[in-house]
């Protein structure tokens, strides 16, 4: 395999019972050079290999945490847990992505915003607090959670991703219970 990073054994710092250690690029790959430090992981399986991933600055990937695609995670953010951050998705300043979190596509996360649990942010949504999404829980049939993302009004329910009345229109064709179920949660979304 033709690495494009390795792991700086004798630069490691300990959080929390995880020694963490800090990244070194092997090669040049998109705006990273050969000979550049990046920020820290506990283990390759944080960081993928492939594509132009990169964690930067004082940024840790820990855990069972995953960075894939071309996503990056800079400054002083955190993603741990089972979170993953993929795609072109950013993850930057104080940030926490956690728990089974996902950020994936275009989507940004920075300031100190904390997404966690099963959070999904995808596409180009914009998160900049942690009041700017909104992850409910479907009770009625699947038990999975979904996710409402305010800076571009889209929701985010398994592999369905649109606007409000799209998701209405799509659950009411699987079921008159989903389809009323569905739309309270878009109606107490659209009243806040």
């Amino acid at each position: 395999m033709n690495k494009k990073y390795e792991l700086v054994k004798d630069n490691s710092i300990d959080y929390n019972g995880h020694t963490l250690y800090r990244i070194k690029a092997l090669k040049d790959f998109g705006e990273v050079r050969k000979g550049n430090l990046g920020g820290y992981v506990e283990s390759e399986s944080n960081l993928s290999q492939d594509d132009y991933c990169w964690v930067s600055g004082s940024a840790i990937v820990f855990g069972d945490a995953r960075v894939s695609g071309d996503a990056r995670v800079s400054g002083d953010a955190w993603v741990f847990g089972d979170a993953w951050v993929s795609g072109d998705a950013r993850v930057s300043g104080d940030a926490w992505v956690s728990g089974d979190a996902r950020v994936s596509g275009d989507a940004r996360v920075y300031g100190n915003t904390r997404v966690y649990d099963s959070a999904e942010i995808t596409h180009n949504a914009q998160i900049k607090s942690s009041s700017d999404y909104l992850v409910f829980k479907n009770t009625w049939s699947s038990g999975r959670n979904f996710t409402y993302t305010k800076s571009n009004k889209m929701w985010k329910v398994g592999c369905f991703y649109g606007t409000g009345e799209e998701l209405v229109d799509k659950a009411y064709k699987d079921s008159k219970e989903s389809g009323y179920r569905y739309k309270l949660y878009v109606d107490l979304v659209n009243s806040l």
